[in-house]
């Protein structure tokens, strides 16, 4: 394995933090040029054999407006995303973590011997597309090995195509704008996008009532003292549940049921009147609530009181147990770690933002999901985090996702060093799971739960053990995107851009995506033998509902001569109607260990004026 200094998390660091402790790591390698620039409460000693680089940037913003938030005119980090998001990465191996004894376990990045270079270019107050782009120049000028980059773009920013040219592989986050289709950033074909899904970990709580039933929502209540006490409970509908009652002194001594039939509270809604309670007075917040995933939200105000989210049928018995008691009281149990296959995981974040992608269709987005949901990771001892003595804290993104699949793509990278981005991302795609832990397929989170499908998860959840040894994958020549990246910054002379983002059904990406199914429609794919040379694949074929599907040849052999094989797929629709997509897959499987799959997805079309939108 070769040495790798890796990361560029956008935001700062908290290099005191145990998951940057350099105990037992080598020097940078010979070719590493990074620097440790010095700033606000950061030294040039503030790095170390762990954190090998940072630098900051600032000159696109008013210095004054980001002293009066709090920042740090340095690397260091401020609001908590960068440290989280850079041990996720490539934190060290730390023992006995956990948040007030939930989740309890060893915290470790995905890739714990990395190096770590920091680049802060977005502050608490916001990013700079200009010094989101000077970072990344100096991230490759400065010889990192990967690119992590949680924060959206609508395809990814200009210099990230500079990187991938470069043999640096650009992971990005999706976004958080799920569960509406068309909501995928970073869509441009040689980054590799990170839907977020949930893991076998739930923080089940118990409801009391005073007539002795027992029922469970979830919370982060670790408040033991303040557990097991039977309060009044009071109980608001609706619209009636507002910051007006919340800081009312209604509240005080009371726990409160919020029962909304009519609408989901927002995030900020939830911890708007989370805070209020807390403040008035009172002793604890139940809500209803549909997935969200967002229970890390209101996790320092859990600290206080209870706050506890319950689906709607657990709303109604307690309305029923407050409709027929004259003197209505319950009691919170602290919060419980549960974990196993009990949990049906992973799921697809009801947060995480779903393809297809809106500006190139033919380019199917996300690639491929990863943990997002309530990931235990490294805090800044500043504000709110030494204020409660939180070492570690608890976010959910695709901001957290993103960083799980850096440290696959920089464990991948350290194994085989001669691999491009866009082989490292086809091994990461071809080997992903579309089933849960229970063999069952894989499930979104929404309103109403679903089914998931590639444009929630790209080719699956993540599977970095098969992802080592692929067996075969699509590789891509990096001038094969030029063409396409010249339409983006708009210095394409020669062809037009129309004809040239049509073109990119012949990429040689581990996806298919056909837009626009009129009739047949062939489609070319190169795959390479990375396993062992004397080899049989044989094609296994799942194809979208309505359509039918050809593969030439459905046998590829491999020898030490030949390690790269062609093949065509055509699609041809067997109705003419205007439809929606339908998904499917194309499997290559060498009658053992190797399954090489990529997933599909088909709208067929009759005409090109036609819309359903309504």
């Amino acid at each position: 394995m070769i040495q790798i200094d890796i990361f560029s998390p956008p935001l700062g660091i908290w290099p005191e933090s145990p998951s940057f402790d350099d105990t037992g790591y080598a020097p940078p390698a010979a070719k590493w040029k990074g620097i440790c620039q010095s700033g606000m409460s950061f030294r040039a000693k503030s790095c170390n054999r762990k954190i090998i680089g940072a630098r900051w940037y600032a000159d696109d913003f008013n210095k004054s407006q980001l002293e009066a938030a709090g920042e740090f005119l340095s690397p260091r980090d401020f609001d908590g995303h960068g440290t989280h998001v850079a041990s996720t990465a490539a934190g060290s191996v730390v023992r006995n973590v956990s948040f007030y004894g939930l989740a309890s376990g060893i915290a470790q990045g995905g890739a714990p011997k990395a190096h770590i270079a920091v680049y802060k270019a977005c502050w608490s107050i916001g990013c700079s597309e200009a010094t989101i782009f000077k970072a990344i120049d100096d991230a490759i000028h400065d010889g990192v090995d990967v690119l992590s980059l949680s924060i959206l773009s609508p395809t990814g920013h200009t210099p990230a195509f500079h990187a991938v040219m470069k043999g640096i592989p650009v992971i990005y986050a999706a976004g958080n704008d799920g569960p509406y289709t068309q909501t995928v950033n970073s869509v441009a074909p040689w980054l590799l996008t990170v839907a977020a899904s949930t893991m076998d970990r739930l923080f089940p709580t118990v409801v009391t009532l005073g007539d002795g039933q027992t029922l469970v929502g979830q919370s982060l209540f670790v408040a033991t003292r303040k557990a097991n006490q039977f309060h009044t409970l009071k109980l608001y509908y609706n619209d009636m549940c507002n910051l007006t009652i919340a800081n009312s002194t209604d509240v005080k001594g009371n726990i409160i049921l919020c029962f909304n039939l009519n609408a989901i509270f927002t995030t900020t809604q939830l911890v708007e009147l989370a805070t209020a309670l807390v403040k008035s007075g009172g002793k604890g917040f139940i809500f209803t609530q549909r997935s969200s995933d967002r229970l890390a939200t209101w996790q320092f105000q859990a600290l206080t009181i209870p706050i506890v989210s319950v689906d709607l049928e657990v709303a109604f018995r307690i309305h029923q147990y407050f409709s027929t008691t004259q003197s209505p009281l319950v009691k919170v149990s602290p919060s419980q770690t549960t974990t196993g296959r009990g949990i049906p995981a992973p799921k697809m974040a009801a947060f995480s933002s779903r393809g297809p992608s809106f500006i190139y269709p033919t380019v199917l987005k996300p690639d491929v999901a990863a943990p997002g949901v309530n990931i235990l990771a490294a805090a800044p001892q500043v504000g709110i985090y030494k204020k409660l003595g939180l070492p570690y804290f608890f976010n959910s993104g695709t901001s957290m996702a993103c960083p799980h699949v850096s440290g696959i793509v920089a464990l991948l990278k350290s194994l085989h060093p001669d691999w491009s981005p866009a082989a490292l991302k086809s091994a990461i795609m071809t080997t992903a799971h579309i089933t849960d832990n229970n063999g069952l397929p894989l499930v979104a989170d929404a309103t109403p739960n679903k089914i998931a499908d590639p444009f929630d998860y790209g080719a699956g959840f993540v599977n970095p053990t098969k992802a080592s040894d692929p067996g075969l994958i699509y590789d891509i020549d990096p001038l094969d995107y030029q063409m396409l990246f010249n339409c983006m910054i708009g210095s394409n002379t020669n062809r037009s851009c129309t004809a040239i983002e049509s073109s990119l059904f012949d990429l040689n990406l581990p996806s298919i995506a056909i837009p626009n199914l009129k009739t047949s429609q062939t489609i070319s794919r190169t795959v390479t033998n990375v396993g062992q040379p004397d080899v049989v694949y044989k094609a296994f074929l799942q194809p979208p509902a309505g359509i039918d599907m050809l593969v030439k040849h459905k046998m590829l052999v491999f020898d030490k001569n030949t390690r790269s094989q062609c093949f065509k797929v055509t699609f041809k629709a067997r109705q003419k109607f205007q439809g929606d997509y339908t998904f499917g897959s194309l499997a290559w499987h060498d009658g053992s260990s190797h399954w090489v799959r990529i997933p599909i997805a088909i709208r067929a079309v009759i005409e090109d004026f036609y819309s359903t939108v309504s």
